[in-house]
């Protein structure tokens, strides 16, 4: 689910400071933080496919956690130059960050990532 670049969803102000201007939102008040259901996790503005049910766990770290995306999500340099930035390959908005070498799972990977970044489209 890959629409033209030219099709954004119209964005809540929360949504957008997150999305557009590459906030934060708080830890562990995000829906998807402990929400394990069965389906794929979207781009909120643009439906790009990021994320697998499949590759989400529990980290404990107050943010939706993925060991693996899809093709969607594109890694960058932070611009405070020590962490690395994932975006949506499709519409360049932020969708959190990725770590390695944590141990959390045998991928050794979190992409850290905002609830209101995300949608999330069940299995039917």
């Amino acid at each position: 689910m890959n629409p033209p670049h030219n099709q954004l969803a119209k964005l809540t102000p929360q949504e957008e400071h997150i999305i557009i201007y590459k906030g934060t939102e708080a830890p562990f008040s995000g829906i998807y933080n402990d929400f394990f259901e069965s389906g794929i996790y979207v781009c909120k503005q643009c439906e790009t496919s990021l994320f697998s049910s499949e590759s989400k766990f529990r980290s404990m770290c107050g943010w939706a956690s993925f060991d693996d995306c899809f093709e969607g999500v594109v890694m960058q340099a932070d611009r405070d130059g020590r962490r690395t930035e994932i975006v949506c390959k499709n519409c360049k908005g932020h969708l959190g960050h990725v770590f390695e070498g944590e141990g959390f799972t045998p991928k050794n990977t979190r992409h850290c990532v905002n609830s209101l970044s995300i949608k999330f489209i069940g299995n039917s």
